[in-house]
């Protein structure tokens, strides 16, 4: 198994040689030669967050589903690749109630559930070296008490050894899409926004890329203030190889929906769009589930906000029985020799997000 310390022995020499465990570094990530890595390139393991903020989530019994949803999630998961579950220590008794035995637990104490967005986020330079890049994450432009959630990717790369990149960027993972190699998309209501940076577009898109280690950045607006993330690219777009994405949107356009406008505008710029090695993007449409068992104003009913691990790809169903078996075909298609795993996320959903959101992968180097 790997461990801690096997990590630490294994971490970057620029860590070990002249910086910090945990501290960042002026130095960005595509300067010092690393980059993001494919979702779907071997994994060490997946990082998840124990949501258990009563600010967040009220005195109900809410919480209480939610922290179900989240250990069936990382109790999937671990069927594939280990799994790290982040937490103060004070909740380990409760949470090992519900999570399987061969998931470890990491003292980091933690407020909510997104790890994508607040988690750690890997990079690798293709030599066998691996980093850590910074995205300062504020609460979503400070919608959210995110005293200790802002601390995660610093207190993980302190554990770990790793260098931690910093192009001086606030946001989220889940507010940009990847391709693994030079290609980035992305919603510029959830960069190019005050609530979070303040520069210009210019300056915006040169940290992006910065700290993805990416070439070319595909912008379409989205939308701003309509949920907590202003409209996160994963929920709507994700690469399933360099030069293919997956797109979730109904058949005909709404014109009193935003959320459907501004679907059908970030598809038309993609479609319209080449990616760094100049090739023309592949669109596959993903279904619009409609008959669903979730409710709510907030309520993510996303299947492109799915999980790709080591042999699987684990994603949401919502009760649309049409809907849910044409997204697992074509998640099926997609990924051919993964099992297609469809989960009950509603209370995930409920909180505004999904799986992807949820999830935050180490690849292997």
């Amino acid at each position: 198994m790997v461990t801690r310390r096997s990590l630490i022995r294994r971490a970057s020499a620029l860590a070990a040689a002249s910086v910090l465990p945990g501290a960042a570094v002026a130095q960005t990530a595509r300067a010092a030669g690393f980059r993001y890595a494919e979702e779907t390139a071997p994994h060490e393991r997946t990082f998840m967050q124990w949501p258990v903020s009563r600010a967040v989530y009220g005195g109900g019994s809410y919480l209480d589903r939610v922290q179900e949803t989240i250990a069936d999630i990382a109790n999937t998961v671990a069927e594939f690749e280990p799994v790290v579950m982040l937490m103060a220590s004070e909740h380990e008794a409760t949470a090992r109630k519900l999570l399987g035995k061969g998931i470890e637990i990491w003292d980091v104490p933690t407020e909510d559930l997104w790890a994508r967005d607040s988690g750690p986020s890997f990079v690798v330079d293709g030599k066998g070296g691996l980093a850590m890049t910074q995205f300062n994450f504020n609460g979503w432009g400070g919608k959210q008490p995110h005293r200790n959630d802002s601390q995660v990717a610093r207190r993980v790369a302190e554990i770990m050894g790793l260098t931690l990149y910093d192009a001086g960027l606030v946001g989220e993972a889940g507010g940009a899409e990847f391709d693994g190699h030079a290609t980035l998309i992305a919603h510029e209501s959830s960069w190019v926004n005050k609530n979070r940076n303040k520069g210009g577009k210019d300056e915006i898109t040169r940290m992006l890329l910065d700290t993805y280690g990416a070439k070319k950045l595909i912008w379409a607006p989205g939308i701003k203030g309509a949920d907590i993330t202003d409209f996160h690219i994963d929920a709507l777009a994700r690469f399933t190889e360099p030069g293919v994405a997956l797109i979730q949107m109904g058949d005909e356009i709404d014109p009193a929906d935003p959320w459907s406008r501004a679907a059908f505008e970030t598809y038309d710029i993609l479609a319209a769009a080449t990616d760094a090695s100049g090739r023309k993007l592949e669109l596959v449409r993903l279904p619009e589930p409609i008959d669903i068992r979730g409710s709510g104003n907030d309520f993510v009913a996303s299947y492109v906000n799915y999980y790709v691990c080591n042999g699987a790809v684990i994603a949401s169903h919502f009760g649309d029985d049409a809907a849910d078996e044409e997204a697992q075909a074509i998640l099926s298609d997609r990924y051919p020799g993964r099992e297609i795993v469809m989960l009950d996320t509603d209370p995930v959903g409920e909180a505004g997000g999904g799986i992807h959101c949820a999830t935050h992968e180490q690849p292997k180097v």
